[in-house]
């Protein structure tokens, strides 16, 4: 049901998932994923309460069962304060209405592997996140030892942002996750160490440019004022000299 051979290219078609698709798609989660997910998530998610999610469906199926999926992805909105990337986004507190995308769930059966659809799904959400004006940035867990995912999100200009130790706790065991982010509408990482360097470097160049500017100005002042004095205490010497000269010449010719 789940897992046909393919004889020829698949015809592969996408569209919103629908109430009609609870059970594959509770299939197929079972079938993908070491969590378990509770029936209410997938009640969630094909109506579409605070779920978005699209479906991919091959229509040259020669079963008939060319509208059954394949594969899916299942997303959330959030808001960014709320969020736990909040320190990822230079986020300003201010604008409280800014938004991101999460990704909850990417699965395709296996017999449909490496046929682009995973890409495909991801291109869908990357589009709807960005018709939202208020959205900064989609982004996902991936388990550590899931290395084709790993390869997918990095291949499509997702940002690997951090490591998370223990994140996932499947059968009693702990497991790291990496979190990869993809920004939209103009949202952006704050800088990186080697960008705040610059930033510093160049401030500190204006600073130092400024303070030299300053400084000559000062001189300049300085050496004006110098110039003015040097010149008036010539001119009371001169003065001065010639008025002493003009008494002893006086008090000379007096005796």
């Amino acid at each position: 049901m789940v897992n046909p051979k393919l004889s020829t290219r698949p015809k592969i078609c996408y569209r919103p998932i629908r109430p009609s698709d609870f059970d594959i798609l509770e299939h197929i989660h079972v079938k993908l994923f070491p969590i378990r997910y509770e029936s209410t998530f997938f009640q969630d998610v094909v109506n579409g309460r605070d779920i978005v999610s699209w479906g991919a469906v091959d229509s040259s199926r020669p079963d008939g069962q060319g509208d059954e999926l394949i594969g899916f992805v299942t997303a959330r909105i959030v808001l960014a304060k709320e969020s736990e990337i909040v320190d990822m986004l230079g986020y300003d507190s201010s604008k409280s209405d800014q938004t991101l995308v999460y990704i909850l769930t990417l699965g395709v059966v296996d017999s449909y592997r490496n046929h682009g659809i995973a890409s495909a799904l991801i291109r869908e959400v990357i589009k709807y996140a960005s018709s939202i004006p208020t959205c900064r940035a989609v982004y996902l867990h991936v388990i550590s030892y899931n290395n084709p995912a790993i390869y997918l999100y990095k291949k499509m200009s997702f940002k690997c942002i951090r490591r998370l130790q223990g994140f996932y706790l499947i059968n009693g065991q702990q497991y790291d996750s990496y979190l990869f982010m993809y920004y939209v509408n103009g949202g952006r990482s704050p800088c990186s160490p080697l960008e705040l360097l610059a930033a510093i470097v160049s401030y500190m160049r204006s600073g130092f440019k400024l303070v030299a500017a300053k400084m000559c100005k000062s001189e300049d002042r300085k050496m004006s004022r110098w110039s003015k004095c040097k010149e008036s205490h010539s001119l009371v010497s001169a003065t001065h000299n010639k008025r002493n000269l003009a008494v002893e010449c006086t008090g000379y010719e007096c005796v």
